[in-house]
């Protein structure tokens, strides 16, 4: 009997204290030393443009003890005048009051931020904190972001098919003094021109295209070192390399005089479209050198039915091809490396694609003549086993590769000299490739096999992509050494 009563008294005992236990482990947490921790103490937004959102940034607010705890008032010091924006668990609000977290929990806090613009055009500094109070305990995370003033194109033109579009004023200057933001089509119109000096920096909103009108002009005038660049409207630093982030410079059908010197133009769909010249080859439609086009996520240069005299260029690690010659024309390339290896996805096609035809809407086949598409002193290389689609379906279809490295399975024939032969599938030892930032298309000073390879006799190009003198014997593609 006895026996039998302290096992009831310990069950009751054990009870109890489980009953405590849970009762206290339900219990908010009012200890004035109780307090919150995050799993971060700031927010550092990279430059972010006026009038245009940033990415979001998020953070955790961890409650570490066996109890709940309650935040009484969670709000941006800033108020309702705050450039900052949040999100808590998903309810966006500018304060938030009694919110509850339970025991080894926690609860995500998303921000934003739009600033207004200012009368600088360096970046500025806008700042603001998210400020908790939990038991009387005054915690703060700091937000800080820097905005940029630019010039913004904005679509003014709104039709009822096809894209939203902003006309560029004739006869535009675009200089370094304020980037430029394009947001839907910005279009050069016919019979103007637009100029763009060296340093100025065009920032593309996604799925952005700069589109230069039949008997309009682009003309971009970068220097060595102070190139003119386009690229993806996000600056932080995970946008950096992600490619497709906007659409393409777009060269459509009778576009005169277009000339490209000293540009980066990375991180898009098509880096340029050139389209149908239309004059009979009397003039190019694109002259384009010293420029690098890099991380698209279809075409780095894609040229249809057009005339383009390039040299000194770097067109690397694009999705479909770095180069695509399609519908005939007329191309010229000397001194440029073609090099893709693009990692993102598998890559299935060559990164130089020349062909001479077309199928329309109903399947009838057309073809127009390849006139010539010539490359010297170039090198055309990359991760596939063959780099290099010749696709023809007859009619003239003239190409030529002198004095270059190739990477193909093609068997030579007389559109191959003698030194291109050689240099068949030789690996021209670049110093990385890759995505960015691990790419370094420099190849080997000591033991590439582009090395002294170059030949004067296709033209004179005294200065490489970074500026230097070319000497000659030279080294074959964009740079000297």
């Amino acid at each position: 009997m006895y026996s039998r009563n302290l096992r009831l008294i310990t069950v009751i005992i054990i009870t109890v204290t489980l009953a405590f236990l849970s009762c206290k482990k339900d219990t908010l947490i009012t200890n004035p030393s109780a307090k919150l921790s995050f799993s971060q103490n700031s927010l550092l937004f990279d430059t972010v443009f006026t009038t245009i959102g940033s990415t979001v940034q998020a953070f955790e607010v961890l409650n570490t003890y066996n109890q709940p705890i309650k935040i009484s008032s969670l709000k941006l010091a800033g108020g309702e005048a705050s450039p900052y924006k949040i999100n808590v668990n998903g309810t966006p609000g500018i304060s938030f009051a009694n919110i509850q977290i339970p025991a080894k929990d926690s609860i995500f806090v998303f921000v934003t931020v739009t600033i207004n613009p200012g009368k600088s055009n360096t970046p500025f500094l806008v700042e603001d904190s998210l400020i908790f109070t939990t038991n009387n305990n005054v915690q703060s995370v700091y937000l800080e972001a820097y905005g940029q003033n630019a010039v913004f194109i904005k679509p003014t033109v709104f039709p009822p098919t096809g894209p939203a579009y902003s006309v560029i004023p004739c006869s535009s200057i675009w200089t370094s003094s304020l980037p430029v933001v394009i947001t839907g089509y910005a279009v050069v119109n016919t019979g103007c021109t637009l100029t763009i000096e060296a340093g100025t920096k065009i920032y593309m909103h996604n799925n952005a295209v700069l589109f230069v009108s039949g008997g309009a002009t682009l003309v971009i005038n970068g220097a060595s070192g102070n190139p003119v660049v386009f690229q993806g409207d996000r600056l932080d630093d995970a946008y950096q390399t992600i490619p497709g982030q906007w659409g393409e410079i777009l060269l459509s059908p009778l576009s005169i005089n277009d000339s490209i010197n000293w540009a980066l133009i990375k991180n898009g769909t098509i880096g340029i479209e050139a389209d149908s010249n239309g004059n009979a080859y009397l003039s190019p439609t694109l002259k384009i050198h010293h420029t690098i086009i890099k991380s698209m996520s279809e075409y780095g240069l894609l040229g249809q039915d057009s005339y383009i005299k390039g040299d000194d260029l770097l067109i690397e690690d694009c999705q479909y091809c770095c180069v695509n010659l399609s519908i005939g024309g007329n191309y010229t390339f000397n001194q440029c490396t073609f090099a893709d290896y693009w990692n993102y996805t598998q890559r299935q096609t060559s990164l130089l694609n020349i062909n001479n035809y077309y199928f329309d809407i109903n399947n009838n086949l057309h073809v127009r003549p390849m006139d010539s598409a010539n490359f010297y002193n170039c090198i055309i290389f990359g991760a596939l086993t063959n780099e290099v689609n010749l696709d023809t379906k007859g009619g003239i279809f003239d190409y030529a590769f002198n004095n270059c490295e190739l990477k193909t399975n093609i068997n030579p024939n007389s559109n191959f000299n003698p030194k291109t032969q050689n240099l068949l599938n030789a690996d021209p030892l670049f110093n990385s490739t890759g995505e960015p930032p691990a790419d370094d298309y420099h190849v080997n000073p000591n033991t590439s096999p582009a090395l002294l390879q170059g030949s004067q006799a296709y033209g004179n190009y005294p200065i490489d992509l970074d500026g230097n003198t070319r000497s000659y014997m030279s080294t074959l593609g964009a740079y000297q050494r």
